[in-house]
């Protein structure tokens, strides 16, 4: 297959190009990816988040129709599908620590370069959504301290605030008090390991009915559908989202926004759930022999030759 640069169809200045040509260098792409993971998580925590505080506020300030927990869940999907537009051909879009944990367990890429890119893929994952978090309080901030005067006023404070109904429930994820986590448990592992089998078959070579242009939407819709269903119960989907958030809260309220418990079990419980989900689909559905004409999708950039 004959290929054509961008800069073949569209020239670009020569001081850009010469820009390019830097931070294609192995040595410094790998920051560029990170920044593009961070961007990722950054733009759908953003969407998310903000679409969360007007569904929270509008409830504690009794404004009606400020927000629904289908906004919240299309306000999420297709922040993930922007990002994934956006961040995808400088990154291959992980945005989240399971998916890129699964890339160095399952060999997509080398054990160095594991060590080398992962951790840092990961935290840079985590500082995108801890960024925006700030940014959507900040953004919110008059109408969150007149919701915190609101509670506070009521004497329901202390009952609220750190929960999926408070201000902190804006940026940290918890479940309500006296909430069962083993039902939570149970409720994150589904839902995580639904959302890795959908991601695996979307971003699968050989799977003819995903495309590189239909792949952000049906990942996109996949978390709409578990938003929609069972965020109520207690969700967070991905470590970067939760940990982000949760620094966030912890930034803005201190330590009683650390989420109990349940912190743990948010950022942890979709990893292993991930990892199921791919050796399910590689066991199950992954068929090598089948033709195809995209290159793999879940290789890190660093894997490339520059």
């Amino acid at each position: 297959m004959q290929h054509t640069a961008v800069y073949d169809v569209v020239p670009r200045p020569a001081a850009v190009g010469q820009w390019e040509r830097v931070r294609n260098r192995t040595q410094f792409h790998w920051i560029m990816e990170c920044i593009a993971e961070a961007t990722g998580t950054f733009l759908y925590t953003f969407a998310g988040a903000g679409a969360t505080a007007s569904f929270v506020l509008g409830n504690i300030l009794e404004i009606a129709g400020l927000g629904s927990l289908l906004q919240v869940g299309i306000a999420y999907a297709v922040g993930i599908a922007l990002a994934m537009m956006v961040c995808y051909p400088t990154s291959h879009g992980q945005f989240n620590p399971a998916i890129t944990i699964h890339a160095a367990v399952f060999g997509h890429v080398s054990v160095g370069k594991a060590f080398r890119y992962g951790a840092v893929y990961v935290i840079a994952q985590i500082l995108g959504s801890y960024i925006a978090c700030l940014l959507v309080y900040v953004q919110y901030k008059q109408q969150i301290t007149i919701a915190i005067e609101a509670l506070q006023a009521k004497g329901l404070y202390d009952t609220v605030m750190f929960t999926t109904s408070g201000p902190g429930g804006i940026f940290g994820l918890y479940v309500n008090p006296g909430t069962d986590l083993g039902f939570v448990l149970v409720n994150e592992f589904v839902c995580d390991f639904v959302l890795g089998l959908v991601i695996f078959a979307c971003t699968d070579p050989g799977n003819p009915l995903s495309t590189p242009t239909t792949m952000p939407w049906i990942i996109s819709l996949a978390y709409g559908v578990v938003v929609w269903g069972y965020a109520p119960v207690g969700l967070a989907a991905n470590s970067a989202r939760d940990l982000g958030g949760r620094f966030a809260a912890m930034t803005l309220f201190g330590k009683a926004a650390n989420g109990g418990k349940y912190a743990a079990l948010a950022a942890l419980t979709n990893i292993p759930a991930t990892m199921l989900a791919g050796v399910f689909y590689e066991l199950v559905f992954n068929d090598s022999t089948r033709s195809t004409s995209r290159l793999p999708l879940l290789l890190m950039p660093s894997e490339r030759t520059r």
